[in-house]
């Protein structure tokens, strides 16, 4: 019993000295210090020396750029594409954007919009067959106001034999086949849903009768000239392409890959991919463009009007602040974060494939 008893104690202190460790000294990041008089080059020469300073320290790897009104200020790589560490990260990589991709989606539907194909405020069983949400409209989808509930991954886990390979038609089929009970009523309250971006990547895809890949490709990115900005996957024809960084996890120093999982068929809430280099080209996408009317662009960066005293700062694929504009994106091991500044006309996007402890930490010393 005094041995067990003895054991126990020095578990316990080992903890113990593990995780003051870890929160007192590991899981820091480099304070950024920057003098309140430095100038515009100055203030860039640091943040760079500082990313230098967070590769190092293997608590950042990945690409920034920071740019003002269309023009870099810093545009650079840190680290590598893969677990094998063979490839050094350029400007020109291409990132898996998680949750960002949110805004392309929203993008996508907007151009359909522009040709007459959609109206905002049109009903999702206009475009779904026997969708059972009879009050949503595409506009509470893109809002996050839609009350669906965000329930497509649990459904595919629970039919994953059948499913095989998840596709957006194959999500959506779940959600309609079980019919899981709507979380409110639209437009009563803002609720974040990966199944709303889903449903929408569906709607292209019916309305286009292309995959949304292909009409995303043909529709936005080609137009604007985004080299490396692509749907990417297990459904597309390519097992890779040009540029493509692989996400991965690194453990003192051994770097294990993370892969896509069956359910990494569907695009929408995710699925894109980009570069730091093709961020420039999208920042000013939404100043203004050949493909979109300024009334249409001006739709993504409305305050949805909600019921009761609720409110939300959630436009078409974007956070709302006040000036600024922005999101997060977290999937395997990518994090991403774009953020704008339309009074200063400034754009900041990190783009992470490493699975990334510390990358809210850097975004809040970075902003």
């Amino acid at each position: 019993m005094k041995i067990a008893r003895y054991i126990l104690i020095g578990l316990a202190l080992i903890s113990t000295f593990f995780f003051t460790w870890f929160f007192l000294f590991f899981y820091k990041v480099p304070d950024l210090d920057i003098p309140e008089n430095a100038s515009e080059q100055e203030k860039i020469v640091l943040i760079d020396s500082w990313f230098e300073e967070l590769n190092a320290q293997n608590k950042f790897n990945g690409a920034v750029l920071i740019a003002k009104k269309g023009k870099p200020l810093l545009i650079k790589g840190h680290g590598f594409t893969n677990y094998h560490k063979n490839e050094k990260i350029t400007k020109k990589s291409s990132f898996r954007l998680a949750s960002l991709s949110k805004q392309f989606t929203a993008a996508g539907i907007m151009l359909l919009k522009e040709r007459g194909l959609i109206e905002y405020d049109h009903l999702v069983s206009k475009y779904i067959d026997n969708f059972p949400y009879q009050e949503v409209t595409i506009r509470s989808l893109l809002n996050h106001t839609s009350g669906v509930p965000d329930r497509y991954l649990d459904l595919a886990e629970d039919y994953k034999k059948a499913v095989d390979i998840l596709s957006n038609k194959k999500a959506v089929n779940l959600l309609i086949m079980n019919h899981p009970k709507a979380e409110f009523v639209p437009f009563e309250k803002y609720e974040y849903s990966n199944t709303n971006y889903i449903l929408l990547a569906r709607i292209v895809e019916v309305v286009s009768e292309r995959t949304f890949e292909d009409y995303m490709k043909i529709e936005l990115f080609n137009p604007l000239g985004m080299q490396n900005t692509r749907v990417w996957n297990l459904l597309s024809k390519e097992k890779t392409f040009k540029n493509k960084t692989g996400g991965f996890h690194t453990f003192f120093g051994y770097a294990t890959e993370m892969r896509p999982t069956f359910v990494d068929g569907v695009a929408g809430d995710g699925a894109v991919f980009s570069s730091v280099n093709d961020f420039l080209i999208w920042d000013q996408f939404w100043y203004e463009n050949e493909l979109l009317t300024q009334d249409n662009l001006k739709e993504a960066f409305e305050i949805p009007s909600l019921k009761s005293d609720n409110v939300s700062t959630y436009g078409f694929g974007w956070g709302i602040h006040d000036n600024t504009t922005r999101h997060y994106g977290m999937w395997l091991a990518a994090n991403t974060f774009i953020i704008r500044n339309t009074d200063k006309k400034t754009c900041i996007v990190l783009l992470d494939n490493s699975f990334n402890i510390f990358f809210r930490k850097i975004v809040e010393r970075l902003q």
